[in-house]
């Protein structure tokens, strides 16, 4: 039961939520409701407490609060928030939802309900070797409610953002699976609808819980930039505050400083190091819309006034003013050199262009709806009418439906036009033949060549932002197994692979054809062990000729051929002493006694580890281990892409791990090294490492080009304490600028 002191935290809770109900409820029957909500949800949770020991429903109070103040949903959906989780946890049903609340709030609980009940029934399931993977159709099941109602994702966002609020509560592996689940879903999911402080929140707690120790380094040199710089900023300010005065406007600026995680983002991606980070300050600028101008050309008027106070750098000019994002976003971005010598960005929005902003598709719509929307309106709608499309196709798998679904979410958007001149959004990096199917199938299945900018082009031209494309068709013609080479975009190649599977029999013909010529320039000869081998490679559940039909159509293009004939041969055990396992794994076929795989089955030495070859993680890294159809695991480090890829597929593989104190092996690393080339360098760097540090070098590779060297030098370490001395050693040498570890390619 709950003391009189949760009652009291619970009342202090939902005051809050309260005051927020008054302003976004349209009248005193819709502010009723709500409060009428929050008894029934309070009473169906009564002395049932969180992992953290909280009550229950200081959760749906949470999830309320963010849908209203965060997202800015209405009186139905904090309804549901209150409520989404009473059905699956209660003895109340959805009929008992709309009998007291109406069909619409009881619709949105249904949609939570199954999703809450499709994404922990993938947590119950046992571990089973082959098993195709629920958690990828169970997210397929998720994203109907995008066609179904927006409102239950935005809902379901605003729960999961509570949740990694509150993840310092679940224990390791749950906790590995739902940051996988989030990185991989839910943060492009939310980018994709205009949540950038939601999917920001989440980034950096993502950030601190995968790479802490990043984390706390970046999260310290902010606090010591703001500090230093603070001052230097509001001088900064100060010219642009005066010209915005003289002008007339109502205006609000804001400082900000680049988050932690697209900080590390950076420093990983280009493999530099925090000091070479140019612009963690920026500054918005919000303003009110003055009569005489459109706030296109006000946001242009706005720019000409910074730019004749500050030198600014052209190409990183961002007009998203003209051409909103997909996911509705306006803004007109530059970079500037302040009077300090620093970088700073600037960002221009209008109060409508900060809305959407800042509440993605709930502002886009509410903006619509008044009739007052951008010029980027449509583009949302466009993008779900799109996933409605894939969703509905009964022959693409959940797997496959996960990898273009997440590719369509990261994808950068470029803007190409017709010969009418109509605006046409695609991802970069899409064909010709990819705006053909962007206009209808039929378009896209009869066509042969287009015209980019009044020229003959090939169907595989690569489109740019700005192109004005025309698609040249004929009746006689249809699609072509070689399209699915060059396509890129999920819509496309759905619809080419809808056409091929009409006729299996030749799909199969053709894909045995494939493979046999590529195992004949092998020169292998002995083909049923290597089809059950790639049969099991890319569970292709359906044996070879699913194998055969998946090759001839494309679905499996065999670039990973080499590496799918080497899985086993390459396999490295690393000792049973290496690695501790923090949770039991669940699987009859390891331990006859148990259905759970205990840690005396690891003393004993009946389990093996793979030490994962995409990220090479090393003792005292963060890892999380996977276990592997034949019962072995696969360790990876936390922030891998591939281990993130897989934890949100495959969540039921993931077992909790961490380093133990024994090792008694050494892995593998890659050190990159940047300075001036001098005379004797390469042997001051080999008698440092090998002699001074006693570590054995694998591979060692430096180019030298304009009295500058770099390179990298693969070695064997013990683990992360080992490296770190060795690259605090190789600092010192006479010349090093730089020494980074970095990963093996």
């Amino acid at each position: 039961m709950f003391t009189e002191e949760d009652i009291k935290l619970i009342e202090r809770e939902f005051e809050g939520l309260r005051q927020s109900s008054l302003k976004r409820c349209a009248d005193e029957e819709q502010y009723k409701l709500v409060l009428k909500a929050f008894e029934f949800a309070n009473e169906a949770h009564k002395g049932v407490r969180r992992r953290s020991g909280e009550p229950y429903i200081l959760h749906p109070i949470a999830v309320a609060k963010i849908v209203v103040d965060e997202i800015g949903l209405g009186c139905k959906s904090i309804c549901a928030a209150l409520l989404h989780d009473v059905v699956e946890d209660t003895e109340f049903t959805v009929e008992d939802i709309e009998r007291l609340f109406g069909a619409k709030i009881a619709s949105l609980v249904d949609g939570l309900t199954k999703i809450k009940t499709a994404l922990d029934n993938d947590n119950k399931n046992k571990w089973q070797p082959n098993r195709v993977s629920l958690q990828a159709e169970n997210f397929r099941r998720i994203l109907v409610t995008l066609n179904d109602d927006v409102r239950i994702v935005l809902i379901k966002l605003a729960d999961r953002l509570h949740n990694v609020r509150t993840i310092q509560f679940m224990p390791d592996y749950k906790r590995d699976k739902i940051l996988s689940e989030t990185m991989y879903l839910f943060i492009p999911l939310a980018h994709r609808l205009g949540l950038y402080s939601i999917k920001s929140e989440m980034e950096n707690i993502w950030l601190k819980y995968r790479e802490p120790a990043a984390y706390a380094s970046i999260v310290h040199q902010l606090d010591q930039i703001m500090s230093e710089r603070g001052a230097a900023i509001d001088d900064f300010i100060a010219p642009i505050r005066q010209e915005l005065d003289k002008a007339g406007y109502q205006y609000t600026i804001l400082k900000r400083l680049k988050t932690p995680y697209s900080i590390w983002k950076k420093m990983t991606t280009k493999n530099i190091p925090f000091e070479q980070i140019f612009d963690i300050y920026a500054v918005r600028i919000i303003f009110e819309p003055r009569g005489e101008f459109n706030e296109r050309e006000q946001c242009w008027y706005i720019f000409s006034m910074i730019t004749g106070l500050y030198s600014y750098k052209p190409d990183r000019t961002r007009d998203w003013v003209d051409n909103p994002k997909a996911n509705g976003y306006e803004a007109l971005h530059l970079t500037v050199m302040s009077n300090a010598g620093n970088w700073v960005e600037v960002q221009i929005r209008s109060q409508r262009m900060n809305s959407i902003a800042e509440r993605g598709i709930a502002a886009h719509w509410l903006y619509k709806d008044a009739g007052t929307g951008g010029r980027g309106d449509t583009e949302i709608d466009r993008w779900i009418e799109q996933v409605g499309e894939i969703l509905e196709n009964p022959n693409i798998d959940a797997m496959q439906f996960l990898d273009e679904f997440h590719q369509e979410l990261v994808t950068t958007t470029i803007y190409v036009f017709t010969p009418k001149g109509e605006s046409k959004s695609l991802a970069k990096g899409s064909t010709a033949l990819d705006f053909a199917y962007s206009i209808h199938s039929e378009v896209g299945n009869h066509a042969i060549a287009a015209k980019v900018n009044q020229r003959l082009v090939p169907l595989s031209q690569v489109l740019t932002n700005g192109d004005q494309v025309e698609i040249i068709s004929s009746e006689s013609a249809r699609p072509r197994r070689e399209w699915l080479d060059f396509l890129t975009t999920s819509r496309a190649k759905s619809q080419v692979m809808d056409y091929l599977k009409s006729d299996k029999k030749n799909n199969i013909k053709e894909g045995m054809e494939i493979l046999d010529r590529k195992l004949d320039e092998r020169n292998i000869t002995e083909r049923s062990r290597v089809i059950k081998k790639l049969v099991d490679y890319y569970k292709t559940i359906g044996g070879k000729d699913d194998l055969y039909n998946k090759i001839g159509i494309g679905v499996i293009d065999l670039s990973d051929l080499d590496k799918a004939l080497k899985t086993n041969a390459e396999r490295r055990n690393v000792q049973m002493w290496g690695v501790k396992l923090l949770n039991p794994i669940r699987n009859t076929s390891i331990n006859k006694k148990s259905e759970f795989l205990l840690q005396e089955d690891i003393d004993q030495g009946t389990i093996s580890f793979n030490i994962a070859q995409c990220c090479s993680p090393i003792p005292g890294d963060s890892v999380v281990a996977f276990i592997e159809d034949d019962g072995t695991v696969t360790i990876h480090k936390k922030s891998c892409a591939v281990a993130t890829n897989l934890a949100s597929k495959e969540g039921h593989r993931i077992v909790s791990a961490k380093w133990s104190k024994h090792f008694m092996m050494s892995y593998l690393a890659r050190i990159s090294l940047e300075g001036i080339d001098r005379v004797g360098v390469l042997s001051d760097l080999a008698r440092v490492i090998s002699l001074v540090l006693g570590v054995n070098m694998r591979k060692l590779h430096i180019e030298a080009h304009d009295e500058i060297f770099e390179g990298f030098i693969d070695l064997y370490v013990h683990n992360t304490d080992d490296l770190d001395k060795l690259i605090r050693e190789l600092s010192k040498v006479k010349g090093i600028e730089r020494v980074k570890r970095v990963e093996i390619k």
